[in-house]
């Protein structure tokens, strides 16, 4: 379903050295992960036997147990689709590998051997297995069937789900098999684990699952032996993880008494356009490598996993100061730079008390203090027109005088008429050229304040904003350095709220994160804002959602819809998400002309639109294929 699927980890109570009852508990984990739409269930390491069978695992009476028992499995999962990921001990050429057999439909799709065996410690693998690293392009004897065998294994739907499975120790080497599989497509990894509890392991644990699937831009999944294997020397806690691209979704108690799994659905199509996207993973080395086709997987129902409504927002508010701390040092950093550079000592903003001027002002203003320069040579202009109201520019006074930094007013509503005028445009008929006008007074004030002070223009709008081309050309679409142009709307609300600290201005900011955002170019009766933005492109919340995930991986609009249905399903219907959707493409691709002319501007985190780096289109692309997908 839109490149999702469900993978389980599993933890099955192991009853050491009795295949026959470990397969029991196998069963029942496999059917109950078959019910609820799981594609891929993975195991411990050494599932039927035990991991601690230890030399019986040289024993014949026990491999021939071990065997019995997955023929057992293999003959009551005949019309259960669901891969399973099973540990088993593999006699071969007189050797002893410890291995992952990969089952479906009562059938053996492949055995991929261990390649690294641990041997320190309280572990000695050496002692009963053989490294099965250098096995590739050769087959095995199972179970009276020729299956595949080796470490060059993957296993492919044909559709987005390309997986590989390694062993234990193979991930904590140097250089993990799981690499390989990676940069030869695998999107989907799979760890079949031992490992024992030591005080502070789980952590770090946890820490090598989310981190190898960062570097292999992949879904990780990981099981290990848990509570029932021997504890003579060791115990073990059973921790099962599910990680995708440096996040972990789905992590287990430990030392639970019970066989359980947990579950996952993992994005693996944005997986694959995230590879293409946003890394070098093209120049990986490429190894030949044997991709096997699987059996159609269960079809899930629902996609069960919690969509961030606000990707650009961090999820944990303890994050908050650090995420703020970097945003806006990006920012600070960068213009200290522009102006150290230019010579220049002042800085000019427009400043109206919105979101997008109160940003740009106060990290104007931090950017002074941090350089010791005098907070006099920022100018902030207040620009009042015929939409503008007391609250508006009573905030930005407000702040103004409580930041310090020289303030000046400039009504525009004589230019404005002086304008209109000269153009031959009636001042009632309040079109789009009525509202243009008006902007471009005040980018022309600002750009002769800055030449008269030695000054430098600070734009402030947003990404958001550059996104839906909602500026006016050479208007507010313009300045010297545009300081916000990396920031969404609602990672600007969020920074925002982070300069709350400074309690001089908090109740100022608190009323200006409460004032609809509003250009203020149309008339008002009653000192009320009468044109509100969002109703007019619609909810900044939700553009912020198109735009990160059409950005991001490439995203169909039809799945971005999808997805939006599911993060706001109580707040917007999908009708509604849908036209504002559309809106969105139209506005996306018929204002690249305004992009490709943008000032420069500090990139504030992985999605920017700047025409010089990030995001290259031509100004007169047809838009019309991505208007029909969503009408499928």
């Amino acid at each position: 379903m839109f490149g999702y699927y469900r993978v389980a980890s599993a933890v099955n109570k192991t009853v050491v050295g009795n295949p026959k009852k470990n397969a029991e508990e196998i069963l029942t984990l496999i059917k109950d992960a078959h019910t609820e739409e799981v594609s891929i269930i993975v195991f411990p390491e050494l599932t039927l036997t035990g991991y601690t069978a230890s030399d019986l695992l040289l024993n014949q009476i026990l491999i021939a147990n071990q065997n019995d028992s997955l023929k057992y499995i293999l003959k009551n999962i005949k019309d259960i689709n669901t891969i399973t990921i099973l540990g088993i001990a593999v006699f071969e050429t007189d050797r002893m590998y410890n291995c992952a057999v990969v089952i479906q439909n009562g059938k053996m799709l492949g055995v991929v051997p261990k390649s690294y065996l641990p041997n320190k410690k309280e572990f000695y693998e050496k002692r009963h297995f053989t490294t099965g690293r250098d096995i590739t392009r050769t087959t095995l004897d199972l179970l009276d069937e020729e299956v595949p065998f080796g470490v060059d294994l993957l296993f492919t739907d044909k559709k987005e789900m390309t997986f590989g499975v390694e062993i234990c120790e193979d991930l904590w080497a140097v250089t993990p098999p799981s690499n390989h599989m990676a940069s030869n497509g695998a999107n989907l990894l799979f760890n079949l684990s031992a490992s024992n509890e030591l005080i502070g392991k789980h952590e770090y644990r946890e820490e090598l699952v989310r981190t190898q699937s960062g570097r292999c831009m992949a879904a990780y999944v990981y099981s290990s032996a848990g509570v029932g294997e021997s504890t003579t020397d060791t115990v073990f806690g059973g921790h099962a993880i599910i990680s995708e691209y440096g996040s972990t979704l789905a992590q287990n108690e430990r030392f639970r008494m019970d066989s359980h799994f947990i579950t996952a659905d993992v994005d693996l199509e944005r997986l694959r356009w995230l590879r293409v996207n946003e890394s070098s993973y093209g120049d990986g080395r490429r190894k030949k490598t044997r991709v096997l086709k699987v059996d159609t997987l269960p079809q899930m129902s629902k996609i069960e996993r919690d969509i961030n409504p606000m990707p650009f927002v961090p999820s944990r508010y303890a994050d908050k100061k650090h995420r703020c701390d970097e945003i806006v040092n990006i920012q600070v950093h960068g213009l200290i730079k522009r102006m150290s550079h230019a010579q220049i000592k002042k800085a000019i903003i427009g400043i109206s008390g919105g979101l997008d001027s109160t940003l740009a002002l106060l990290s104007t203003h931090k950017a002074f203090k941090m350089m010791g320069w005098d907070v006099q040579d920022i100018i902030a202009v207040t620009m009042p027109g015929f939409g503008t109201t007391t609250r508006t520019k009573t905030n930005a006074t407000k702040l103004c005088v409580a930041l310090g930094v020289t303030l000046k007013s400039v009504d525009i509503t004589a230019i404005s008429l002086k304008e209109f005028e000269a153009i031959e445009h009636d001042k009632d008929e309040h079109s789009v050229t009525y509202e243009n006008v008006q902007a471009r007074a005040r980018t022309s004030i600002l750009m002769n304040m800055a030449n008269k002070e030695g000054g430098l223009v600070i734009g402030t709008g947003d990404l958001s904003e550059i996104a839906l081309g909602w500026s006016t050309y050479n208007g507010d679409h313009m300045s010297m350095y545009a300081l916000n142009s990396g920031i969404p709307k609602t990672l600007i609300q969020y920074v925002i709220e982070y300069y709350k600290s400074n309690k001089k201005i908090a109740d100022i900011i608190d009323d200006i994160l409460d004032t609809p955002i509003s250009p203020e170019l149309l008339p008002h009766e009653g000192d009320e804002i009468v044109q509100e933005t969002e109703n007019i492109v619609g909810p900044y919340e939700l553009h912020d959602f198109f735009l990160y995930h059409f950005i991001k991986y490439g995203a169909k609009p039809s799945k971005i819809l999808h997805l939006a249905t599911i993060s706001f399903d109580t707040k917007y219907d999908e009708e509604t998400i849908n036209k504002w959707l559309k809106l969105f493409l139209r506005r996306f691709f018929t204002q690249q002309f305004k992009r490709s002319c943008m000032p420069d501007g500090p990139k504030v985190g992985t999605i920017s639109l700047s025409p010089r780096a990030d995001w290259k289109m031509a100004s007169d692309v047809d838009f019309e294929g991505w208007l029909s997908e969503l009408d499928k």
